[in-house]
């Protein structure tokens, strides 16, 4: 299951996204927003982050204008792994490397066939481990020495 969450500014980019799961058969959960008032994109980013953490889903996906702001959101939550991800190669960095279990990206900055392909690359592409997990290692151990 995919979480998405989104802002004002990244709900086109979102019923894009949205279709090719559709199509693809894939199950995802609309965390919002669905509508184009202004809103603040942290509301959306923690109702994502808190999914995976919770293990109600296990991926998300993050729109905003840049990517950024929900990335630093999300990034704010123990266990999670946020990365802004703007072409193939780093979709696909994002999870071979770092385990990232929530992907953002800037509905300003990217076409949605970009960003399909993203998302195609990161559900594609398994964790490496190896000296990864040793590296997700230090991180785990920082999270927990600065997240109480």
């Amino acid at each position: 299951m995919i979480a998405i969450g989104n802002d004002h500014r990244g709900i086109e980019l979102k019923r894009e996204i949205e279709k090719y799961l559709q199509e693809k058969g894939i199950k995802y959960k609309d965390f919002g927003t669905n509508t184009e008032e202004r809103v603040d994109y942290p509301i959306f980013a923690s109702k994502v982050a808190k999914a995976i953490q919770k293990k109600e889903c296990e991926i998300g996906i993050l729109i905003c204008g840049t990517g950024s702001g929900m990335m630093i959101v999300a990034n704010k939550y123990k266990g999670i792994r946020c990365a802004q991800c703007y072409d193939e190669y780093t979709s696909k960095h994002a999870k071979a490397h770092n385990d990232c279990n929530i992907i953002a990206f800037g509905a300003d900055d990217i076409k949605p066939s970009k960003a399909i392909e993203c998302i195609r690359i990161f559900l594609g592409t398994s964790f490496e481990g190896g000296r990864h997990a040793e590296r997700l290692k230090i991180i785990e151990d920082i999270e927990n020495e600065n997240m109480k």
